[in-house]
């Protein structure tokens, strides 16, 4: 596919001796930076919920079976909810 990009001329001046030192072509050269890029774009690690516990041990015994309907009602419970 063809396209245009603009970039800094000595950017370009740079690419273009090494393109050459190397015995490749510009496109070549532009297209094994930009796989280098997504492939390191790619490999970052996904997003990862912090842990924001409060020092608790998780629900009390009584309800360690309760459904979130019963764990909520029971949250709200005389206040109003």
């Amino acid at each position: 596919m063809k396209t245009t990009i603009e970039i800094s001329d000595p950017l370009l001046t740079d690419a273009r001796k090494i393109a050459t030192r190397e015995g490749t072509t510009l496109r070549a050269l532009v297209e094994q930076g930009l796989r280098q890029v997504v492939a390191e774009k790619k490999a970052k690690r996904p997003f990862k919920l912090r842990k924001a516990s409060f020092k608790g041990k998780g629900l009390v015994p009584e309800l360690a079976e309760a459904n979130w309907d019963t764990i909520r009602d029971l949250s709200y419970e005389g206040r109003g909810g």
